[in-house]
């Protein structure tokens, strides 16, 4: 667990873990939050640590379950772990996701166009670009990767396809810069980024999963438990403000906590992402 996530020191701060609390990581990845969670608990505090494809060793204070933390509420229950102290969402894409799983999610290597968190899920990216309407592809580019040339790329993946099928991520490529004008190519972010993002959260249905567990991680927190949920996304990050909005929760922070300087130039991921912090006062009617 030697992974430093992202704003690592921020969600300490918030969560402000203490000896023998509970707490709960709906995303525990490579476990970077929940081994500094973990460390502040001691000698009796537990994580309960969620995620798609687990990937750490067990610990004797971790419990683990390999699920969708959509079904939080279910999870609780079925492993006994009770009310927590703290909930933790970390909607980041996690770097194995990237650079070890091989189901496409990076436009930097040749993999095919899968994109799913769990080989349960029937939708695929390479499903959506062969199969879904210009209009479709159009839509999900422009709401889910704020792409402005949505529209030129959808065209083009149209017109790709009919002459081979669009398999990998570097056919995808291909296409994004034949769509795209010249000067696009030379921006800060690659002319992949947006597409790729537009597919995986259309892949994974990850802003309704996101509406999905927030009300149900308010109901396994304790009173005066804290909620933190980190996003890397506008959309998200609406969905995440207007929840916090509740008379049953407090805020604190009231403008999005960011990741320094420092820490964007040793990780480039940690530039989009925002954390959002707030604490449990009553059990919401």
């Amino acid at each position: 667990m030697d992974h430093i996530p992202v704003l690592q020191k921020e969600v300490i701060e918030y969560l402000d873990p203490k000896p023998n609390e509970n707490f709960i990581d709906c995303t525990i990845g490579e476990g970077g939050h929940t081994s500094a969670i973990l460390e502040r608990t001691k000698p009796n505090g537990k994580v309960l640590g969620i995620d798609f494809n687990l990937r750490i060793k067990n610990h004797e204070r971790l419990v683990l379950a390999e699920d969708n933390f959509t079904n939080l509420k279910e999870i609780v229950e079925k492993t006994k772990f009770g009310k927590a102290d703290g909930v933790l969402i970390d909607l980041g894409m996690s770097s194995w996701h990237l650079e070890e799983s091989g189901r496409g999610f990076s436009f930097q290597k040749q993999e095919l166009l899968d994109m799913r968190y769990s080989v349960e899920n029937q939708l695929t990216a390479e499903k959506i670009v062969n199969f879904w309407s210009a209009l479709e592809i159009e839509k999900i580019l422009t709401d889910f990767g704020e792409e402005k040339f949505a529209k030129e790329i959808a065209r083009e993946i149209i017109t790709s396809r009919q002459i081979n099928p669009i398999q990998n991520t570097f056919q995808l490529v291909g296409i994004i810069k034949k769509a795209t004008p010249v000067w696009y190519q030379s921006q800060r972010i690659n002319i992949a980024t947006r597409t790729f993002q537009a597919l995986r959260i259309a892949v994974n249905d990850e802003l309704n999963n996101l509406e999905k567990v927030l009300p149900q991680s308010l109901e396994v927190l304790k009173k005066d438990g804290r909620i933190i949920v980190i996003s890397f996304h506008s959309l998200e990050d609406r969905i995440i403000k207007n929840f916090f909005k509740q008379d049953s929760l407090k805020i604190l922070t009231k403008k999005p906590v960011v990741a320094s300087f420092q820490e964007i130039k040793i990780n480039h991921r940690a530039r989009s992402a925002k954390l959002r912090a707030a604490v449990k006062l009553c059990q919401p009617l």
